[in-house]
């Protein structure tokens, strides 16, 4: 699936390097395309307050659409 510029997409996994989790949102910043293989994404997160938290590029896998029966919620990235 082809992504838009700017569009919120969702995480599909963890990414305990990146302090991410399965289903936080994200902006798509970038395009990446990649002959012979799985095209790329480079997304910014940001935290509750608008703020950058993480920019990241990931393969086209690792990210799925919003959809129109979820809901936002808020979480800590505070570890412990």
């Amino acid at each position: 699936m082809k992504y838009e510029l700017f569009e919120e997409v969702v995480l599909t996994r963890d990414l305990p390097d990146k302090r991410l989790k399965k289903g936080d949102v994200a902006t798509i910043v970038d395009h990446h395309s990649v002959p012979d293989a799985e095209d790329g994404y480079s997304l910014e997160v940001f935290n509750a307050l608008g703020n950058t938290i993480a920019v990241l590029t990931v393969a086209e896998s690792l990210i799925e659409p919003l959809t129109e029966d979820e809901v936002f919620s808020v979480r800590s990235l505070a570890t412990g």
